[in-house]
């Protein structure tokens, strides 16, 4: 589930590098996580990074209505009755100032069946969230796919960059001579 949280203002995210090195995060029985596609992040152990650090990670309001329902309904209802809102939701950033809801599912379709316009969450921008990924496939295409959602930001900004400045002429050179 995506949402936009970037301006146009906002700084151009780094490029990944691809570390060969990589080792995915290990998965131990009863660790949960989240399949985004290939992506796959172990939720258990993020959710442990972020709490130990909670100060890199404040908790912010949510708007639900800026969160796609993609399934809510295929939900488990109980699980659904029983989701604490009061506990933060998490979403990563998928895409360059995109942020995916990776864990918090339950509390969100919980908020949505009751109106509730809001709920706690922690975004995790990256590169962060990504030594979570369970595997070196997952790691080496969200390099690639990440760089590609970059350069495409960059070329979105660079055609917009004359529109921002209508009055600006940069094809006129510096000077017009006076007749």
């Amino acid at each position: 589930m995506l949402f936009s949280s970037i301006a146009n203002e906002s700084p151009v995210p780094a490029k990944l590098k691809l570390d060969r090195g990589f080792q995915p995060c290990p998965a131990e029985p009863g660790d949960e996580h989240y399949p985004n596609g290939i992506f796959e992040f172990n939720i258990t152990r993020l959710l442990a990074f972020v709490d130990a650090r909670a100060e890199r990670f404040p908790i912010e309001s949510i708007a639900v209505a800026d969160i796609p329902d993609y399934g809510g309904s295929q939900l488990n209802d109980d699980t659904v009755r029983a989701a604490d809102l009061s506990r933060p939701v998490l979403l990563a950033e998928i895409s360059p100032g995109l942020y995916n809801l990776i864990d918090g599912h339950h509390r969100i379709a919980r908020a949505r069946r009751e109106g509730v316009a809001s709920n706690p969450g922690r975004k995790i921008a990256c590169p962060v969230h990504v030594a979570f990924l369970t595997s070196t496939l997952a790691y080496e295409s969200y390099v690639e796919y990440w760089n590609s959602k970059l350069k495409a930001l960059q070329r979105e900004r660079a055609r917009r960059a004359p529109a921002a400045n209508p009055t600006a002429r940069h094809d006129l050179p510096w000077r017009i001579a006076k007749r």
